[in-house]
């Protein structure tokens, strides 16, 4: 997006996580409520309004959900769902009043099609995925869109950076047909231009979600003993 010309406002943890020319960066845990009104107010200073918001944040937990306590749980929704929500209300009402805008929310192949190691994370997901889905009839011409991205493997540092676990072999060994975040990111702008509903990078997750509707109780059996598996690896 930046190379097609947009301003730019990221918002991290750690600010300058890279260098982007041009771009400004603001620091905040969006686990906070208060934090994501600060950054929010900022970005929006920055700017002088937003015409895009992406919500890209999240986090995930390789854990039975039975193992999840309390704390993990709220941690994932908060970040996951909550903040996305949150950010997308907040920047409606400008978006509605200058008669244009676009919301971007960063879901899953995971909210299509769960995944048994993944439970709670692939939750968080398919809502942020309905909730996307259905705000983009709710803004029926308002002028302002929505685009939900399901990607697959990207090759980032999400799987180091998990909060409790590891995947099980066989998606580590999917590493393979995994996509590059430059890939992902000219996917999702190309979606943006083309106004599409749901941008599904990389293609292969587009087969997972054919077959998973197809024959539903086949992946539901293959997942499952993937799962068993990967408990029998633990044990």
């Amino acid at each position: 997006m930046h190379r097609r010309g947009a301003k730019l406002v990221l918002v991290s943890r750690k600010t300058h996580t890279y260098e982007l020319k041009g771009a400004e960066w603001i620091s905040a845990d969006l686990t906070i409520a208060e934090e994501r009104e600060k950054a929010l107010a900022e970005a929006t200073r920055l700017l002088g309004g937003i015409d895009v918001l992406v919500n890209n944040a999240g986090v995930g937990a390789y854990a039975p959900t039975v193992t999840v306590d309390d704390a993990m749980w709220n941690h994932l929704y908060e970040l996951n769902l909550n903040a996305p929500v949150h950010l997308t209300r907040r920047v409606l009402p400008g978006m509605i009043a200058q008669g244009k805008g676009c919301v971007v929310n960063v879901s899953s192949i995971a909210g299509v099609v769960p995944l048994p190691w993944f439970t709670l994370y692939s939750t968080t997901k398919a809502a942020l995925l309905s909730f996307t889905h259905g705000l983009r009839m709710e803004l029926d011409q308002t002028g302002v869109t929505t685009v939900a991205v399901c990607p697959g493997y990207v090759k980032t540092p999400f799987q180091a950076n998990v909060i409790v676990g590891r995947p099980p072999l066989m998606l580590q060994r999917t590493k393979a047909f995994a996509i590059t975040p430059e890939k992902c990111a000219r996917d999702i702008a190309n979606g943006i231009e083309a106004d599409r509903r749901t941008v599904v990078t990389p293609g292969s997750g587009r087969v997972l979600n054919g077959l998973y509707f197809l024959f539903p109780k086949l992946i539901d059996w293959q997942f499952s003993r993937c799962n068993r598996n990967l408990e029998k690896a633990k044990n």
